[in-house]
C-alpha cells in the first residue's frame, strides 16, 4: 500500500447528513444521466481490448496481459476483431472502431505465486454451508467456503493459502456479497469476524485497506479523501469496458436501479481468452487513492482510465462491489459498531501473525489455542442461553476486547493508527498507545430525549443537575494547541467529525486570541455550539442563516454572518484528558479558564457561556427557565447531571421493584447517556400546532429505501384559489411500504407527469406526482423561511415562502377531506407566533437565506452513530 498518504495524527466512519445529502445528489445525477436522450448508436460495433505493459516489468507477465473481449449482448451483437500480436512496446490497433486498453500491471497481481490457489479438500472443514462461487465465467474455479458460519466452526486453513499471500479482492467481494444477502446481526458479525481472522492469519498488512473498503471510506472522516467520480464518468467506463451502448445501459439501470448491478450484468457476457491477473485488496485501495489524488487538467480522463483498468480486471461479484465502492454506496447491512465488534472478536481468536512484540501469555484479551479448541460454538450473552465455563471465559474476553476497541475508536477515530498499533503488539496496551489526541476529533456525547420536565425529574430522582439552553446552531469541537515551532494551531470539527476550519476563520481567530491572552493555556478541546447572531445587539439568529456561510476558503473579510461560540464542556486541557471527570469539575474548569471574551479585531467570533439554571434554584425556577427557552430562538434545554449518581433501570407498575444502576457524570463519547437529557420544543407533547397536509409527489428512495417513495412532497391548500401549494418534504419509515402500495407507479394515484393541475410545486421537482386525495397530520420543530417553498409566499416575505423544519408523520387523517387541509394563513400565523411579539417580520427581509433541505437530512444534533455503512 502506498506510504505517501498525508494523514494527520489521529462521521463513521458513520454516515453523516452531508454524506446522505451527497448520496441523494449522486442518485439524482445518475437518474439525470439516464434520462438524457440517447443518440443514434451503431449496431455493428467492432471492439478489441488489448493490453500493454512497460518494458521495465517482468517479461513473463506480458504473456498474462493480452486479452480479446468477446462482447455478447441481448441488445447488440458486436463483431469481434482480433488484435495484432503484442509487443513489449504495446499493441497497435489499425482498424477504425477498434478499441485499445492500456492496463497498468501495478494495479494487479503480477506474481502468480502471491495469489492464493483454489481451495482444496473443503469437505474436511467444519463449514455447514456449501462453497459459494464468485467467478463471472463458467470456467473460473476459484471459490470460497461460507464466511457466515459460527467462528468456532471456521477453519483458517481451509483455503490452504501459502504464507504472506496478499488478500485477493474477490475474497472481500465475497464478504460484501454475504453481508448484502442478510439482515441478521449475528450473521453479519460472524461474516466480518471470519473475514478479519482470515486476513490476520494470512496477510495482516491487508487488514487496513480491508477495513476502509468494507467501511465504504478511504480515510478518517476529519481528513476525507474524495474520489471525485461523477455518475456519468462511472457509466462511461462501464460502457467502454462492456461494449454496450448508452441505451442498453439505460435499460439495465431501469431494470436494476443500482450502478453495481448494471456493471455486473453489463459484463456478465464478456469473455476473456487470456484472463487478467487477480485484483488484490491493497492494489485496489491504492488505485482508489490514485483516483482521489488526480487533479488539474486532464484529470477526468486519467480517473476514467484507472476505473476502466479496474473494471477490465474485475470478475463476478468483484465488478458489482467495485462499482458500488466507486459510487461510495456499497449497500450492505453492516454498521460501524458491527465492524468494531467483529474486529475485536477476530483479534481475540486470531492475533495478527505479524506482531513484532510478543503477546503476553496472561493477556486478558487474546484467547489461547487450547481455550479456542475447547469451545464448540461462540457463546452469547443472552439471558436464555446456558454457556459452558470455557464459553463464559471466551465471552469475557470478547467483552473486554470490544469495549477496548470501541473506546479507542470513539476517542481516536483513525484506522491507520489503531491498526498499526494492533499489528505491532495486539490489543494489550492499545488505549495507552492510541490515546485521545488534540487535533484529532472524538465522537461527541449524545443526549437522551425527554418529553417533559416531570419526566426529567423522575429520571434523575432529585439528583443535582444543571439546565442549559440548547441553541439553534452548529455543534463544534474546537481543538487548539501549540506545536513544536511555537505556533498556535486551531482545528474546528463538526459533530460528524468533519473538518470545518476553513468555514470558520473567525472562530480560529478567537481560539488563537484566547491562547495569546492567557499564556498558561497550551492546549484545549472545547465542546461548543456556534450560533449566528446580530453583531449589533448579539441577539440570536436561526440555523438557516448560519448555514448561509460558505464552507471553504473563507477569509475574515468575507464573513457576512457573525457568530458566537457558546462553550458548554471542556474535554482536554493542557495535556490532561478530562473525560473521566464529573461534569461539575469540567464545568468549573471551563468557567475558570475560558471567561466570556470579545476579541478587539472586527469580525472575530465571541466566546460566551451557555445560559443555565441549576436544580438547586428550585423546580419553579427551572420551569420558568424552560418557558424562557420555549419563547426564545432556542431548540429547548439540555439537562446535565453534575455528579456521579444512580438512575432507575427497567419499568414496572410498582416503583419499589425498580432497580438502580450507576450513572456517571463523565463525558461519554458516542454514547446516548442518561446523564445528558434533551428536552426540545418539538419533543414535548402538546407543544405547538400540527399541520394537516396533502401528499402531492415523491422521489425515488436510495439504499434500503430504493423500493419505496422517499421523501414525500407535502402541500397546503389555498382556499382562495382552490390549489394545493407544496411546502416541505417528509421522510418516515412508518408508512413507506403501505404508501408504496397506495401510490404504485403508473396507477390512478401516481404519474410521472403532473396530471392534476391544482397543485403548485414551486421550487420542488418530484420524480412522480400523486393524485391529491389524502390528508396526513404532520408535526415539526419550527417554521422557517425558504426560497424553494411557495407556501404562504407574500405573507411574511415578498419573494420567499414558508417550510416546516424536521417534519414528522403522525397519522393519516381519514376523517378529513383535502378541503380541510391546513391553509397558508394558518401556517403564517404559526410563524408569527413563533417569532414572538414585536418580531412578526424578523428574518423576513434578511436577504440571502438558504434552504438546506433539512427535512431530509436531519438536524445537526440528531444521532447517526450507528448508521449503515454505504
Amino acid at each position: 500500500m502506498s506510504s505517501s498518504r498525508n494523514l494527520k495524527p489521529a462521521r463513521p466512519s458513520s454516515a453523516s447528513p452531508r454524506k446522505k445529502q451527497k448520496l441523494a445528489h449522486d442518485q439524482a445525477r445518475i437518474d439525470s444521466f439516464f434520462l438524457k436522450p440517447s443518440g443514434p448508436s451503431s449496431t455493428n460495433l467492432t471492439v478489441a481490448s488489448t493490453s500493454r505493459v512497460s518494458p521495465s516489468h517482468d517479461a513473463g507477465a506480458i504473456k498474462q496481459l493480452p486479452e480479446i473481449i468477446d462482447l455478447l449482448s441481448d441488445d447488440e451483437a458486436p463483431v469481434l476483431n482480433p488484435p495484432d500480436p503484442p509487443t513489449p512496446q504495446g499493441i497497435s490497433s489499425g482498424s477504425a472502431g477498434t478499441r485499445e486498453e492500456v492496463i497498468d500491471v501495478d494495479l494487479l497481481d503480477t506474481q502468480v505465486t502471491a495469489a492464493p490457489p483454489v481451495p482444496t479438500n473443503t469437505s474436511t472443514s467444519k463449514h455447514t454451508a456449501s462453497p459459494v462461487g464468485l467467478g463471472a465465467e463458467a470456467n473460473d474455479p476459484f471459490q470460497y467456503p461460507s464466511l457466515s458460519v459460527d467462528p468456532a466452526a471456521y477453519l483458517l486453513d481451509a483455503f490452504q493459502w501459502p504464507p504472506n499471500s496478499v488478500i485477493p479482492y474477490s475474497f472481500l467481494a465475497h464478504t460484501l456479497s454475504t453481508l448484502s444477502s442478510t439482515r441478521s446481526r449475528i450473521v453479519i458479525i460472524n461474516t466480518l469476524t471470519n473475514t478479519f481472522r482470515t486476513i490476520c492469519h494470512v496477510h495482516p498488512a491487508s487488514l487496513l485497506p480491508s477495513l476502509y473498503l468494507l467501511s465504504n471510506s478511504l480515510s478518517p472522516p476529519y481528513s476525507p479523501i474524495e474520489l471525485g467520480l461523477g455518475p456519468s464518468m462511472i457509466f462511461k467506463a462501464i460502457m467502454h469496458v462492456s461494449g454496450l451502448t448508452s441505451s442498453a445501459l439505460k435499460r439495465l439501470y431501469k431494470k436494476t436501479g443500482d450502478p453495481g448491478d448494471v456493471a455486473f450484468e453489463a459484463k456478465s457476457n464478456v469473455r476473456t481468452l487470456i484472463p487478467h491477473p487477480r485484483l488484490l485488496v491493497p492494489s485496489v485501495y491504492d488505485s482508489l487513492l490514485r483516483i482521489a489524488r488526480v487533479k488539474g487538467q486532464g484529470s477526468v480522463n486519467q480517473k476514467q482510465a484507472i476505473v476502466e483498468k479496474l473494471l477490465v480486471a474485475a470478475k463476478g461479484e468483484e465488478i458489482r462491489f467495485l462499482v458500488r465502492t466507486l459510487s461510495q454506496h456499497i449497500r450492505v447491512g453492516a454498521v460501524r459498531t458491527s465492524m468494531l465488534t467483529a474486529l475485536a472478536r477476530a483479534l481475540v481468536l486470531t492475533p495478527p501473525s505479524s506482531t513484532t512484540i510478543p503477546i503476553p501469555v496472561d493477556s486478558p484479551f487474546h484467547a489461547s489455542s487450547d481455550l479456542i479448541a475447547e469451545v464448540s460454538s461462540i457463546p452469547t450473552n443472552s439471558a436464555k442461553s446456558v454457556n459452558t465455563p470455557t464459553q463464559e471465559e471466551l465471552l469475557a474476553r470478547f467483552a473486554r476486547a470490544e469495549s477496548l476497541i470501541k473506546k479507542v475508536f470513539v476517542q481516536h477515530p483513525n484506522y491507520d493508527h489503531i491498526v498499526t498499533a494492533i499489528l505491532e503488539a495486539g490489543l494489550d496496551g492499545l488505549a495507552e498507545r492510541v490515546p485521545l489526541t488534540v487535533g484529532i476529533p472524538l465522537h461527541p456525547t449524545l443526549g437522551s430525549p425527554m418529553r417533559s420536565l416531570d419526566e426529567v425529574y423522575e429520571r434523575l430522582d432529585e439528583q443535582p443537575f444543571v439546565a442549559e439552553f440548547k441553541y439553534d446552531g452548529q455543534r463544534a469541537q474546537i481543538h487548539a494547541w501549540t506545536n513544536d515551532t511555537g505556533k498556535t494551531v486551531v482545528k474546528v470539527f463538526s459533530r460528524h467529525l468533519e473538518d470545518m476550519t476553513e468555514k470558520y476563520p473567525d472562530v480560529v481567530h478567537l481560539a488563537r486570541h484566547i491562547m495569546d491572552v492567557d499564556t498558561n493555556i497550551t492546549s484545549f478541546i472545547l465542546d461548543a455550539e456556534i450560533v449566528a447572531i446580530d453583531p449589533n445587539d448579539e441577539s440570536l439568529k436561526t440555523f438557516q442563516e448560519l448555514s448561509n456561510r460558505p464552507r471553504k476558503d473563507v477569509l475574515m473579510r468575507d464573513v457576512k454572518v457573525s457568530v458566537s461560540v457558546f462553550a458548554f464542556d471542556l474535554m482536554y486541557f493542557n495535556g490532561q484528558i478530562l473525560l473521566g471527570e464529573p461534569f461539575r469539575q469540567r464545568r468549573s474548569m471551563l468557567q475558570k479558564h475560558f471567561p466570556p471574551v470579545l476579541p478587539p479585531e472586527a469580525g472575530s467570533a465571541r466566546l460566551r457561556h451557555v445560559e443555565s439554571c441549576g436544580s438547586e434554584e428550585g423546580k419553579e425556577n427551572v420551569e420558568e427557565f424552560w418557558l424562557r427557552a420555549v419563547d426564545s430562538r432556542c431548540e429547548g434545554l439540555m439537562i446535565k447531571l453534575l455528579d456521579h449518581g444512580e438512575v432507575l433501570e427497567g419499568a414496572s407498575a410498582r416503583k419499589e421493584k425498580l432497580r438502580k444502576k450507576p450513572l456517571p457524570a463523565t463525558y461519554e463519547p458516542d454514547k446516548r447517556t442518561s446523564a445528558w437529557l434533551k428536552l426540545k420544543k418539538d419533543y414535548v407533547t402538546g407543544l405547538g400546532d400540527s399541520l394537516d397536509l396533502v401528499p402531492v409527489g415523491a422521489w425515488h428512495g436510495n439504499g434500503r429505501k430504493a423500493q419505496w417513495w422517499s421523501p414525500v412532497l407535502l402541500a397546503l391548500r389555498d382556499p382562495g384559489t382552490g390549489t394545493l401549494v407544496a411546502m416541505c418534504k417528509c421522510m418516515s419509515d412508518v408508512f413507506y411500504k403501505a404508501m408504496k402500495e397506495r401510490y404504485a407507479e403508473d396507477t390512478e394515484n401516481c404519474s410521472k407527469r403532473p396530471l392534476w393541475g391544482e397543485v403548485e410545486t414551486g421550487g420542488y421537482s418530484p420524480s412522480v406526482y400523486f393524485r391529491p386525495h389524502e390528508v396526513w397530520e404532520i408535526r415539526g420543530a419550527d417554521i422557517t423561511i425558504s426560497p424553494v417553498s411557495v407556501a404562504a409566499k407574500g405573507m411574511v416575505s415578498d419573494d420567499k415562502g414558508l417550510s416546516l423544519r424536521f417534519p414528522r408523520f403522525i397519522r393519516m387523517r381519514e376523517d378529513k377531506p383535502i378541503d380541510d387541509a391546513s391553509t397558508p394563513e394558518f401556517l403564517a400565523g404559526i410563524w408569527r407566533n413563533q417569532q414572538g411579539k414585536g418580531k412578526d417580520r424578523a428574518g423576513a427581509d434578511e436577504g440571502q437565506l438558504v434552504d438546506v433541505d433539512l427535512s431530509e437530512e436531519g438536524s445537526e444534533e440528531e444521532d447517526s452513530s450507528d448508521e449503515e455503512i454505504g
